[in-house]
């Protein structure tokens, strides 16, 4: 009975920790500090999109998610989080690129890499979908045209 018991915490333990976020510690555009664990507390779901500042199929999907965020807020209350994974003097372009953009998105900065590590992104753009259970339901590498369509069928 005791191993049924140990088996059953075990696989409880293991689908928590794969719905949830790691934990890092980030700064945002204007200086406050965001927990990532913190990301997916409202219950609603999260897009959490890797970019830098030198990258243009980055930019391109930004700006093409930015005209249809509006409505996917609306429609399912999505929030969205962009991680810049900028270093050293790039790091300074991020905020006039978010103001100049016009952006809406919660902009962190994640310099060091950890939250990149963390969440095993390798190359950007990396978009990911979180459901509002904080279940990851898309995760994607690059950027291709049409791939927001994808995305909006999931936040429903």
């Amino acid at each position: 009975m005791k191993r049924i018991i140990s088996i059953i915490i075990g696989v409880l333990c293991v689908i928590y920790a794969q719905a949830t976020l790691p934990s890092v510690e980030l700064k945002d555009v204007d200086g406050k500090t965001v927990k990532t664990e913190h990301l997916t507390d409202a219950g609603k779901p999260v897009i959490i999109a890797f970019f830098a500042t030198w990258c243009k199929p980055c930019l391109r999907e930004l700006e093409v998610i930015n005209d249809l965020y509006d409505d996917w807020q609306e429609e399912t209350g999505v929030t969205m989080y962009v991680v810049s994974i900028d270093q050293g003097q790039d790091i300074k372009k991020v905020k006039p690129l978010v103001d100049g953009n016009g952006w809406e998105y919660r902009v962190l900065l994640d310099p060091n890499g950890e939250f990149k590590r963390a969440m095993n992104v390798q190359n950007v753009p990396h978009l990911f979908v979180i459901d509002s259970n904080g279940k990851t339901v898309y995760n994607h590498t690059g950027y291709t045209e049409g791939s927001e369509k994808e995305i909006r069928k999931l936040l429903k």
